[in-house]
């Protein structure tokens, strides 16, 4: 890196992810991208392999995150994101065991949210074009009040899941899920609206 150059911050790296952002992609963001997943990773090691009181929990999450976690928040380990500090949680959010969040894109959830074991949370895309090299698409996905997602289920990018709506265990959602509504499948249809 050049030392004349200001180092490249969070928010600048994050701000990189925008589909249409203007920001080059230059080897010292590159490397700040890199720096911050290896401290995630150290992190993640640290909340996985081995037991940790709730607090504790919470304390390393705002580590992983960068972000405030309110006292409410349940997690049941392990856990893995790829980079972290683009996931923000309300209150009373409950995460079983054995959830990945490719968090690059943006992920919020929102308050009352339960999400089952092993749910994928993929906010990145590949370009199919052969000429753009398979080139990374981020979009974020936002997950409503009280939602409930079941165990195995994946959300994609770009998805916004209302308020009250259930995911059913196994499913693949590719497009938004409007509030007070269950959906499963794959791709995830909707099954019922909730009264």
């Amino acid at each position: 890196m050049n030392p004349n150059q200001d180092k490249v911050t969070l928010e600048t790296v994050i701000a990189g992810f925008q589909e249409g952002n203007q920001i080059p992609r230059t080897p010292e963001r590159a490397a700040r991208f890199n720096e911050i997943c290896q401290e995630n990773l150290k992190l993640q090691m640290e909340l996985n392999s081995t037991y940790h009181t709730p607090e504790e929990i919470i304390q390393l999450m705002e580590q992983i995150t960068g972000h405030s976690v309110d006292e409410s928040f349940h997690l049941f380990p392990p856990f893995y994101t790829d980079f972290g500090k683009n996931i923000q949680f309300g209150q009373n959010v409950f995460v079983n065991s054995g959830c990945r969040f490719q968090d690059q894109g943006g992920i919020k959830i929102g308050d009352g949210v339960l999400i089952g074991h092993n749910v994928v949370l993929a906010t990145i895309n590949h370009d199919l074009d052969p000429a753009q090299n398979r080139k990374n698409h981020y979009a974020p996905i936002t997950i409503g009040n009280h939602v409930w997602i079941g165990s195995n289920a994946t959300i994609l990018s770009g998805v916004t899941i209302g308020d009250w709506a259930v995911v059913a265990a196994g499913a693949v959602v590719t497009r938004d899920v409007p509030p007070r509504t269950i959906v499963g499948g794959v791709p995830a249809k909707v099954i019922k609206t909730i009264d």
